[in-house]
Protein backbone atom coordinates (compact mmCIF):
# COMPACT_ATOMS: atom_id res chain seq x y z
CA UNK A 1 0.00 0.00 0.00
CA UNK A 2 1.43 3.50 -1.05
CA UNK A 3 1.92 6.16 1.90
CA UNK A 4 0.12 8.96 1.27
CA UNK A 5 1.19 12.54 2.25
CA UNK A 6 -0.93 13.56 5.37
CA UNK A 7 -2.57 17.35 5.08
CA UNK A 8 -0.82 19.74 7.22
CA UNK A 9 -2.75 20.11 11.05
CA UNK A 10 -3.50 21.96 13.57
CA UNK A 11 0.16 22.29 15.08
CA UNK A 12 1.42 23.26 11.90
CA UNK A 13 -0.27 26.81 11.66
CA UNK A 14 0.12 29.46 14.14
CA UNK A 15 -3.17 30.15 16.07
CA UNK A 16 -5.04 33.33 14.53
CA UNK A 17 -8.48 34.78 15.21
CA UNK A 18 -9.78 33.83 11.99
CA UNK A 19 -9.25 30.43 12.77
CA UNK A 20 -10.57 30.75 15.61
CA UNK A 21 -13.86 32.24 14.61
CA UNK A 22 -13.50 29.34 12.17
CA UNK A 23 -13.96 27.03 15.16
CA UNK A 24 -16.60 29.13 17.16
CA UNK A 25 -18.82 29.16 13.84
CA UNK A 26 -18.92 25.20 14.46
CA UNK A 27 -19.31 25.01 17.28
CA UNK A 28 -22.65 27.79 17.64
CA UNK A 29 -23.88 25.39 14.70
CA UNK A 30 -23.80 22.61 17.38
CA UNK A 31 -24.95 24.24 20.04
CA UNK A 32 -27.91 25.43 17.64
CA UNK A 33 -28.87 22.37 16.33
CA UNK A 34 -29.07 20.99 20.24
CA UNK A 35 -31.34 24.12 20.78
CA UNK A 36 -32.88 23.07 17.82
CA UNK A 37 -34.14 20.24 20.18
CA UNK A 38 -35.56 21.87 23.04
CA UNK A 39 -37.34 24.13 20.54
CA UNK A 40 -38.89 20.92 18.69
CA UNK A 41 -39.58 19.82 22.61
CA UNK A 42 -41.67 23.08 23.30
CA UNK A 43 -43.61 22.76 20.06
CA UNK A 44 -44.62 18.80 20.50
CA UNK A 45 -45.80 20.15 23.82
CA UNK A 46 -48.04 22.99 23.14
CA UNK A 47 -49.13 20.94 20.20
CA UNK A 48 -50.17 17.83 22.59
CA UNK A 49 -52.08 19.78 25.18
CA UNK A 50 -52.49 22.41 28.62
CA UNK A 51 -50.84 19.88 30.51
CA UNK A 52 -47.68 19.31 28.36
CA UNK A 53 -46.88 22.49 27.82
CA UNK A 54 -47.41 23.46 31.00
CA UNK A 55 -44.90 20.78 32.58
CA UNK A 56 -42.44 21.99 29.50
CA UNK A 57 -42.38 25.99 30.29
CA UNK A 58 -42.09 24.60 34.12
CA UNK A 59 -39.06 22.88 32.91
CA UNK A 60 -37.88 25.53 30.91
CA UNK A 61 -38.63 28.09 33.33
CA UNK A 62 -35.49 27.01 35.35
CA UNK A 63 -32.12 28.96 35.91
CA UNK A 64 -30.37 26.58 34.03
CA UNK A 65 -32.39 26.37 31.17
CA UNK A 66 -32.43 30.10 30.77
CA UNK A 67 -28.90 30.40 31.12
CA UNK A 68 -29.12 27.79 27.92
CA UNK A 69 -31.34 30.46 25.95
CA UNK A 70 -28.83 32.96 26.71
CA UNK A 71 -26.09 30.76 25.28
CA UNK A 72 -28.58 29.91 22.20
CA UNK A 73 -29.00 33.71 21.64
CA UNK A 74 -25.71 34.41 21.33
CA UNK A 75 -24.75 31.25 19.38
CA UNK A 76 -26.73 32.70 17.05
CA UNK A 77 -26.29 36.15 16.58
CA UNK A 78 -22.60 35.17 16.14
CA UNK A 79 -23.46 32.46 14.07
CA UNK A 80 -25.51 34.45 11.87
CA UNK A 81 -23.04 36.90 11.74
CA UNK A 82 -20.21 35.23 10.56
CA UNK A 83 -22.71 33.09 7.99
CA UNK A 84 -23.09 36.70 6.50
CA UNK A 85 -19.10 36.72 6.33
CA UNK A 86 -19.16 33.28 4.41
CA UNK A 87 -21.50 34.30 2.35
CA UNK A 88 -19.44 37.35 1.46
CA UNK A 89 -16.61 35.08 0.65
CA UNK A 90 -18.43 32.72 -1.39
CA UNK A 91 -18.94 35.59 -3.86
CA UNK A 92 -15.13 36.25 -3.62
CA UNK A 93 -15.39 39.76 -1.30
CA UNK A 94 -12.68 39.81 1.57
CA UNK A 95 -10.94 37.02 0.80
CA UNK A 96 -7.04 38.59 1.59
CA UNK A 97 -5.42 38.16 4.57
CA UNK A 98 -5.65 41.27 6.18
CA UNK A 99 -9.44 41.73 4.70
CA UNK A 100 -10.81 38.50 6.71
CA UNK A 101 -8.85 39.06 9.61
CA UNK A 102 -10.72 42.90 9.59
CA UNK A 103 -14.12 41.24 9.04
CA UNK A 104 -13.27 38.30 11.90
CA UNK A 105 -13.12 41.34 14.26
CA UNK A 106 -16.66 43.25 12.80
CA UNK A 107 -18.15 39.83 13.19
CA UNK A 108 -17.49 39.71 16.61
CA UNK A 109 -18.48 43.16 17.05
CA UNK A 110 -21.53 42.93 15.17
CA UNK A 111 -22.42 40.29 17.74
CA UNK A 112 -21.84 42.04 20.12
CA UNK A 113 -23.54 45.23 19.25
CA UNK A 114 -26.62 43.13 18.35
CA UNK A 115 -26.58 41.19 21.74
CA UNK A 116 -26.66 44.60 23.53
CA UNK A 117 -29.44 45.26 21.18
CA UNK A 118 -31.52 41.89 22.36
CA UNK A 119 -30.91 42.13 25.72
CA UNK A 120 -32.17 46.04 25.67
CA UNK A 121 -35.02 45.17 24.18
CA UNK A 122 -35.68 42.15 26.38
CA UNK A 123 -35.16 43.48 29.78
CA UNK A 124 -35.14 47.45 29.03
CA UNK A 125 -39.34 47.64 28.64
CA UNK A 126 -40.62 50.38 26.73
CA UNK A 127 -41.21 52.42 29.92
CA UNK A 128 -45.48 51.63 29.00
CA UNK A 129 -47.43 50.52 32.03
CA UNK A 130 -49.14 47.27 30.77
Amino acid sequence: MAVRPLSPHLGVYRFAYTMATSILHRMTGVFLAIGLAALACWLMAAANGAESYAAVVAAYSHWLFRLLLLGWLVSFLYHFANGIRHLLWDAGIGLEKAQARRSAALVAMAALLALGLCLGLIFGGTGVAP
